[in-house]
């Protein structure tokens, strides 16, 4: 089923045979009194949207079949939200007509994927002293369009305004989307929705909203406090009505998704599209794309980083989801973290970010995670900050929990860098241990290395990328390493993989054409950059050959006033590479 945006303005049109009270209601609505003497056909009027309950311009048309043709008709109904049908209670034939006629007509001439609600109204109830209303419902039950049925009278003025406000109402806040009529109960997707909702306000994640929480839920959603005896009354009501809506004086998922059915059976569906909307739902029960995607323009040379707020946010959100308090979230854990989102984000965290021995996410991995998403892929950790409650729970926009860089070339001129991530490629020939750099980054070299299946020419990739933190004079600062896949030697290296604030080339030093690789590639694409370089010998427990290459790698970086070359062994697993490659970036 697809559901309309929220119009600005609600067009009503009134429908039903002749002399069923369709101007009389229209005129009783606007003069406030009842007239004897009434034209064949009303005017279109417009109420102002300061005269509204829903601060929403509203048109009510009138149609008489005297007057139009029945094309015409049909033309006012494809340009209407909501289609009133009239009929007079006292008149059973009107009756008959609206289930013969009239909603056959409305169908015909609504689009097939979209029902436009519709009102069924009985008029002149002056003249009875009874109730047809269960006469309606079953018309109601065959059409899943009939939003409600309304009884009222021109003449006394009984309902008159309440019927154009629920009309209204079946516009910006339509049930179908929401509640199955013919099922007695909240729609799939309103469940799902509201389940996300309550998830984002179990602050504590203890699986109940308290009365703290459900304090703020309410001040946020509606911007009023709840009294308290409010408060007790709406437990009272959800424990007498359905087992296991309570525990413990608090709301449990239950309970709350109960009370939303209950406000629709009751005829409040305001009340939960306000919530729904508060959490970015549009009319098809869908996260708005402008709730999940922030508008954060990124000027060149600038870069994404989580803002403090970010962090803040983060973190308590790891401490929420960690329910055994063991300083880290396992697979479970993880899952019901993003359970309120399309699906997880990250996969091979062990071989990203560093985790335990069991690869679970530690609050330091958690981070990084998020530091590598933010800095490749902002759009995803704008998306999935909304849907864990970000926008909610800060009260603010996702652009608050994202600091974006200074130019980098400002960097360069003032010879520090103002930035906490850096950017570090990995260069170097196959099997020079490039990999294995990566793993000693996590602390898993001893781990069993994988053939890797990167592909070049890929600019977002993050599964050549791992990320750990690294002290700088102190300071704590986000190093990512990535490895730069290389298939062919003559293969030329393409912008993106030679952009980054500090390079690595890596040569296996008892390998003796290996040097030779990254020495052209730094003469070639690094020797007249601002980006610093830091050369690494590899496998620094064999023999060091000597290097077929014109100058040895000693001689190389004396000439190109380069440091000194650094050896690594995976066995001795020291992190001064990494401390040296953080300072080089944060100090261009």
């Amino acid at each position: 089923m697809v559901y309309e945006t929220i119009p600005r303005t609600v067009r009503i049109i009134l429908l039903g045979e002749p002399s069923v009270g369709k101007t009389s209601l229209i005129l009783s609505l606007v003069t406030e009194e009842f007239a004897e003497n009434v034209p064949p056909k009303a005017e279109e009027i417009t109420i102002p949207a300061d005269v509204t309950p829903e601060q929403v311009p509203t048109n009510i048309v009138d149609v008489c079949l005297t007057e139009q043709t029945i094309e015409q008709v049909a033309e006012e109904i494809e340009k209407a939200h909501v289609i009133c049908i009239v009929f007079s209670v006292d008149r059973q034939e009107t009756l008959n007509k609206v289930a013969s006629y009239w909603l056959p007509f409305v169908r015909d001439n609504c689009p097939d994927d979209y029902r436009k609600p519709v009102i069924l109204v009985g008029n002149k109830i002056d003249l009875i002293d009874y109730s047809i209303i269960d006469n309606i419902w079953d018309i109601a039950e065959e059409y899943p369009e009939v939003d409600r049925c309304i009884e009222c009278s021109a003449k006394t003025l009984t309902n008159v305004s309440e019927m154009f406000y629920n009309a209204q109402k079946a516009v910006l806040h339509p049930i179908h989307p929401i509640y199955s009529i013919e099922e007695q109960e909240l729609t799939e997707r309103c469940k799902k929705a509201l389940t996300r909702i309550f998830k984002i306000c179990d602050i504590d994640g203890d699986g109940v909203l308290d009365d703290y929480e459900i304090t703020i839920f309410q001040k946020k959603c509606f911007d009023t406090p709840l009294q308290l005896q409010v408060l007790d009354e709406v437990k009272s009501v959800i424990a007498q009505n359905i087992a296991g809506g309570i525990e413990n004086e608090c709301i449990t998922m239950k309970g709350f998704i109960f009370l939303h059915c209950l406000f629709i059976q009751r005829g409040r569906n305001e009340t939960t599209w306000t919530v729904l909307r508060k959490f970015g739902y549009d009319e098809s029960l869908e996260l708005m794309h402008s709730y999940l995607y922030a508008n954060i323009k990124v000027p060149v040379g600038c870069s994404t980083e989580l803002s403090y707020k970010g962090q803040q946010f983060l973190t308590q959100l790891f401490e929420k989801y960690d329910r055994d308090r063991d300083g880290m979230l396992n697979p479970t854990e993880i899952k019901n973290v993003f359970s309120c989102c399309p699906h997880i984000p990250w996969h091979n965290l062990r071989y990203t970010v560093p985790t335990n021995d069991k690869g679970f996410l530690t609050l330091q991995g958690w981070m990084c995670r998020w530091t590598l998403m933010t800095l490749h892929d902002l759009q995803s950790t704008s998306a999935y900050l909304a849907y864990l409650g970000y926008n909610f729970l800060e009260n603010d926009t996702q652009k608050s929990a994202i600091h974006i860089t200074r130019d980098k070339k400002v960097d360069i001129a003032k010879k520090q860098s103002s930035r906490n991530v850096y950017q570090c490629h990995i260069i170097g020939p196959r099997s020079c241990g490039k990999t294995s750099i990566c793993r000693s980054f996590l602390g898993i070299a001893h781990k069993k290395i994988k053939p890797t299946t990167y592909e070049r020419g890929d600019n977002n990739t993050e599964n050549n990328c791992c990320i750990n933190t690294v002290l700088v004079y102190g300071q704590e600062k986000y190093l990512v390493l990535r490895e730069i896949p290389i298939t062919r030697v003559s293969d030329p290296l393409q912008p993106h993989e030679v952009n980054c604030d500090v390079a690595c080339l890596v040569y296996d030093i008892a390998a003796t054409r290996s040097f030779e690789y990254i020495a052209r590639i730094y003469i070639k694409y690094f020797a007249e950059s601002h980006i610093p370089v830091l050369i690494v010998g590899t496998k620094g427990e064999n023999i060091m050959m000597r290097q077929e290459y014109i100058l040895q790698p000693d001689v190389f970086c004396n000439k190109y006033q380069l440091l000194p070359p650094q050896f690594f062994n995976i066995k001795e697993n020291k992190h001064d590479v990494f401390v040296k490659l953080a300072t080089m970036a944060a100090f261009p």
